[in-house]
């Protein structure tokens, strides 16, 4: 028997009887099992988690990776929900085309669909789909940063939701769709809190409030 087909069965009761009749059966049925139980607890321990601007640097410093923003030179500054202008030198090293980021534990912004599967192919992790994303971030618990009551904040302390809008990996044709709204977003602007609401932007789009986060 391959070891290799009982990884993972910590959470698993398997009982062997060794009687004549059964011992041939039953070692049949426990590669199943393991496969199984394997796949089971793979699933419960699915997290989402915002990547920050440490995580993302770190990636760069790694790899030498530049963003789509970076390429182009400019990116979109977001001056509130309505208003938004084009800033030279604006990319997730200087999000407003200025200065660095307050603190490295802020969501990594000014990056793109196209970096952020960058970012997934070289940490071994996954964009959500739109459902996942919304079925993931159910049971977060922290404080939900909308209606401009705040500025962005620290990912570890802030909920998933609001904050920055989120990028996934569910597309409409070349464009691909924002999750969870940003801190401009209320009930009577965006709506970008709630699951119904529909916002996409091409592959290359970077912005101040667009950031992304992995499954881990």
């Amino acid at each position: 028997m391959s070891k290799k087909n009982y990884l993972g069965l910590k959470s698993c009761k398997i009982i062997i009887y060794m009687r004549n009749n059964y011992i041939i059966l039953l070692l049949s049925i426990i590669p199943i099992a393991a496969i199984s139980c394997r796949r089971e607890s793979k699933n419960a321990q699915k997290k989402l988690e915002v990547v920050t601007y440490k995580e993302f640097k770190r990636f760069v410093q790694k790899t030498g990776y530049v963003t789509d923003a970076e390429k182009f030179g400019w990116s979109i500054v977001q001056q509130d929900v309505f208003n938004f202008i084009k800033v030279d030198s604006a990319h997730w090293r200087m999000p407003d085309g200025l200065h660095a980021p307050l603190s490295e534990n802020l969501p990594v912004t000014q990056v793109s669909y196209n970096d952020a599967m960058a970012y997934c192919a070289w940490s071994g992790t996954e964009l959500p789909s739109y459902d996942q994303y919304w079925e993931l971030i159910k049971d977060d618990e922290r404080v939900v940063i909308a209606n401009h009551l705040a500025p962005i904040s620290a990912a570890d302390e802030a909920n998933i939701l609001g904050n920055v809008w989120e990028i996934t990996r569910t597309l409409r044709g070349n464009e691909i769709r924002l999750a969870g709204g940003s801190l401009f977003c209320s009930s009577t602007t965006c709506h970008g809190t709630s699951k119904e609401r529909e916002v996409y932007v091409d592959k290359q789009t970077g912005n101040m409030h667009i950031g992304f986060a992995v499954i881990r």
